[in-house]
Order: structure tokens, then C-alpha cells, then sequence
């Protein structure tokens, strides 16, 4: 197995050690988690522990790619594998701050449904023989995804202390362009997908 794919599972190894730091019973153990307080938006240490997991994990996202293409080392597996890594991330994230509040759960309700028809699409075509790799939206969408996430949890700071709600802005864009790249794998593939009709 080659390093880019090695990255790639390492992003999925995050995922449990982020729900199992959510999920930990602090009260059961009499541990008080603090906050780290900027003006007058108070960020539990929690979101700061979560924050850099999360983000160590999408730094190998960007090696996998870039290590990929550098050295020419794009595989099949690598293909497939990567864009479930980062749903798989991602999505896990958002249920955590869907279940929180800090985030509405229609928003994650969408963008849930588009990667599980999308997913649909990418197996109706492999049965073809091809494989559909991330598309430009499809990356965009991610790099929305992931921006929106660390945003959320750092309190919309900074743009908290100034009242501009930005995490908010970002998450409806990333759910618009999370429809928009469902809509363009769907046209790419709708001659298999409309051949079985």
C-alpha cells in the first residue's frame, strides 16, 4: 500500500477517536472541562480538543492528494477510498454538531442524502467498469465542508465578536454546493444510470 492510501486510512483512524472524545462521560469521572474565553464568546476546551483532531485529520487529505499526483502514485483504490474517507469525516462531524445545536440538522439531513445518492451513482457506474473520482465541485464542496466545521467550532470567532454570522453563511453554501456537485455527477453518469429505466 502505497503512502497516499496510508493517509487516507489514517483520516478514517481519526474518526473514532473524535466520536470517543465527544462521547466520553466527563461527569461520571467528576472532571470539569474549562473554556477558553476571547471577548465575550467562552470556547469549551472540548471544541478545542475536537478542533485539532479534526483538522489533523484534514491535513492528510491534502498530503494524499498532493503526494498522489506529485509522484504518480493515483491508484483505483485510492479513488474510491478518499472521497469516503472525507464523507465519512466530515459527516460524522456535522451529526456531532447537528446533536450539539450548534448546527441545524436539515442542513446535514441534505448534504447526507446527496453522498448517499452519490454513492449510488459511483457503484452503478463501477458496475460498468469505471470509476468516478472526486469531480472540482465535489472537492470544493469538501474544502466548504471542512472550513464550515472548524468555524462552528470555534464559535463563528472572529467573526463572532463583530456579529457577522459567518459559520452560518458558510454552512448554507457548502449545502448549496453539496447539491450542485450531486446534480453534476448525476448528469455525468445519467446515460448508465437512465439505460436501466
Amino acid at each position: 500500500m502505497n503512502l497516499p492510501n496510508r493517509l487516507t486510512l489514517l483520516r478514517i483512524l481519526f474518526i473514532p477517536i473524535i466520536v470517543f472524545v465527544y462521547l466520553f462521560p466527563i461527569e461520571q469521572f467528576n472532571i470539569t472541562i474549562g473554556h477558553f474565553t476571547i471577548g465575550f464568546v467562552a470556547i469549551p476546551y472540548t471544541n478545542l480538543i475536537l478542533l485539532v483532531l479534526f483538522v489533523l485529520a484534514s491535513i492528510t487529505d491534502f498530503f494524499d492528494g498532493y503526494i498522489a499526483r506529485k509522484y504518480n502514485k493515483i491508484t483505483s483504490f485510492g479513488k474510491f477510498v478518499d472521497p469516503v474517507a472525507d464523507k465519512l469525516l466530515v459527516n460524522t462531524l456535522f451529526i456531532i454538531l447537528a446533536f450539539s445545536g450548534f448546527v441545524p440538522i436539515i442542513a446535514v439531513i441534505i448534504m447526507i442524502w446527496r453522498d448517499i445518492i452519490v454513492d449510488a451513482i459511483r457503484m452503478m457506474v463501477a458496475e460498468k467498469g469505471k470509476v468516478m473520482s472526486a469531480g472540482y465541485l465535489g472537492k470544493v464542496k469538501t474544502v466548504l465542508q471542512m472550513l464550515t466545521i472548524i468555524l462552528v467550532l470555534m464559535l463563528n470567532l472572529p467573526f463572532e465578536l463583530y456579529h457577522l454570522p459567518v459559520s452560518d453563511f458558510m454552512l448554507w453554501f457548502a449545502v448549496a454546493i453539496s447539491v450542485m456537485s450531486g446534480i453534476n455527477y448525476f448528469l455525468q453518469a445519467k446515460d448508465v444510470i437512465l439505460e436501466s429505466m
